[in-house]
């Protein structure tokens, strides 16, 4: 599957210096009831019904990440779902989203596809109902989703506040790992498993003990997301990347050079925002700025389950980024 895409998941996603110049220029209607738009580059977007009911839409989709396409489904699936968890909800309602190569892949492939997203909303609770597919040079899969939320508890990118810890729901590497296997063909069964475990539990973790800040981190590395949330919210941080965790295998896969276009992208967007430690090396900046597929939520607030990775602070959006090299990050273990 993925010998025919140029990148794969959320690494493809346009690069976020360029996303936002290309917004800028673009004057989008707005709507009175529109509680969350793409002013704040949140998850999804949120509209007000009444006192007690927002609807949430968002959509998400990219090319494989994984050569079976039954586990590229459900890892697609997952990280549109992600989307609404992201920004406090539940999903109610996904429609598909394909483009297939249909002379190069047979159809039998597709159809283990659409399984796999099917078996992914059938275990969070959320209906398929049909979708849109279109003859494609690349093949693609993903899901425009549907959820509600209540309009006072919802999780935005713009309401972090200073002196709050920092908590990261997944370890990060899954991008490395994911490069590897496209370049090698090696199978990383416990990124497969990261990659389809579902944000629930932590969004609903984090609403009920009063969380107002969040965001998953997808593409842009836990850096650039980071960057995004304190930035609209006006705040800065403090990272401490030796307690950031990381999937077993994903240092030795950057050190060998296992690093897409879209992670060093994201380095470069966020590096004139880092105020860094002298241990640190390029190495570990590549690991926080890791493309991401289906990452885990990172929520201004402690997460059980989850592992504090720094605080916000009081000041400008810059994120001050501090380590020790005697203490390694956790390591979660491959899935034998």
């Amino acid at each position: 599957m993925t010998q025919h895409a140029r990148g794969g998941g959320c690494a493809c996603k346009v690069p976020p210096g360029e996303l936002e110049a290309l917004l800028a220029g673009i004057d989008l209607p707005g709507h009175p009831d529109l509680l969350v738009g793409a002013d704040t580059g949140d998850d999804a977007a949120v509209v007000r019904i009444d006192a007690d009911r927002a609807v949430i839409s968002t959509t998400d989709f990219f090319t494989p990440v994984v050569d079976d396409p039954y586990d590229w489904g459900r890892i697609a699936a997952a990280n549109a779902l992600s989307d609404v968890w992201a920004m406090g909800g539940e999903p109610v309602l996904a429609v598909n989203l394909v483009g297939w190569p249909r002379e190069v892949l047979p159809m039998d492939l597709l159809a283990d596809v659409l399984r796999g997203g099917a078996d992914i909303a059938r275990e969070a609770g959320c209906a398929v109902a049909g979708g849109h597919t279109v003859d494609s040079a690349e093949p693609f899969y993903g899901m425009a989703v549907t959820g509600f939320a209540h309009p006072d508890r919802l999780l935005r990118k713009d309401a972090a506040e200073p002196g709050l810890p920092l908590t990261l729901t997944k370890p990060l590497g899954i991008g490395v790992l994911n490069t590897r296997h496209m370049r090698t063909g090696e199978v990383f069964p416990h990124a497969v498993a990261a990659m389809t475990t579902l944000n629930r539990p932590a969004a609903r973790a984090a609403v009920a003990g009063g969380a107002k800040a969040a965001t998953d981190v997808t593409g842009f590395g836990l850096l650039g997301h980071l960057r995004s949330m304190l930035r609209a919210s006006g705040v800065g941080a403090r990272l401490d990347a030796r307690a950031v965790p990381l999937l077993d295998g994903a240092r030795e896969a950057v050190r060998e050079g296992f690093v897409s276009g879209g992670t060093r992208r994201n380095l470069d967007w966020v590096r004139p925002h880092l105020d860094l430690a002298d241990d640190l090396t390029e190495d570990d900046l590549l690991l926080l700025a890791d493309a991401q597929t289906s990452g885990g939520l990172l929520v201004v607030g402690e997460v059980p389950g989850g592992v504090v990775i720094g605080e916000t602070v009081a000041g400008g959006p810059r994120i001050r980024v501090t380590s020790d090299k005697a203490a390694r990050p956790t390591l979660y273990p491959s899935v034998t």
